[in-house]
């Protein structure tokens, strides 16, 4: 395994599988659970208002963090531009196809309303997905990468967990509002964003085993377990 900054004309065999599962959660949890809020009856709190999408879209953390404690945080880097114009691609598509004229028949006459409910806000939704997904995926990497040198790659565990913490808190904190302020109640939107935040990072908690697992398999499998040792930061630089 490596220690240090390794050529970035390396290939690797997991790779691109790793960066297409990210960027196909990351468009589902976004375009398919973002919009619904759901209500789950936990005891002490009672009925409690989620969105739907934290079922799905902590495991684009869960992607991240093991981009960035195997391949490093420029390759990440890559991942979270890939998916950002992922998000901007799906938006535009959703809204050409809601302000496309529809058809004449009984059909559409009662497809388009329903189309329109769920992707006519997308444009807000994106742009509330753009914004919380480049920063706290960013926040995320940035901090694991800068603890796995201060733990000297020791305890992954606090970093994966420590990483979550400050990322979901930077996303959680800016995507409730930008899409659904003046859309649901404003109690609504800070519960939701906070309890967002507690099952996300929670979410990376339980999940530490399987963390440990996949991230072992991978540096063995791809002779890599990249430190960010004079890697340049800047988020907007798109090589490794």
């Amino acid at each position: 395994m490596t220690a240090d900054a390794t050529p970035a004309t390396r290939t690797y065999r997991y790779y691109d599988f790793v960066m297409a599962a990210f960027v196909c959660v990351l468009l589902c949890s976004n375009f398919i659970g973002a919009a619904k809020q759901a209500v789950v009856d936990l005891p002490f709190f009672g009925p409690t208002p989620f969105g739907a999408g934290i079922l799905f879209f902590p495991i684009s953390y869960f992607f991240g963090d093991i981009l960035t404690e195997v391949y490093g945080y420029g390759r990440d880097r890559r991942v979270v531009w890939a998916g950002f114009f992922a998000i901007a691609f799906a938006s535009f598509m959703a809204w050409v196809v809601v302000h496309l004229p529809p058809g004449p028949s009984e059909y559409m006459k009662g497809y388009q309303p329903a189309l329109e409910m769920v992707f006519g806000n997308a444009w807000r939704i994106a742009a509330a997905s753009m914004i919380a997904f480049w920063s706290g995926s960013f926040a995320n990497s940035y901090v694991l990468a800068r603890m796995k040198l201060l733990t000297r790659g020791r305890m992954l565990w606090t970093r994966t967990i420590g990483s979550t913490v400050v990322g979901e808190a930077v996303d959680s904190s800016l995507f409730y509002v930008i899409a659904f302020y003046g859309i649901w109640e404003n109690g609504d939107i800070v519960k939701v964003a906070l309890i967002q935040y507690v099952l996300k990072t929670g979410w990376e908690v339980v999940s530490t085993p399987l963390t440990y697992w996949v991230v072992n398999f991978l540096k063995r499998a791809e002779n890599e377990d990249y430190y960010d040792r004079g890697t340049n930061f800047n988020p907007f630089k798109l090589g490794t």
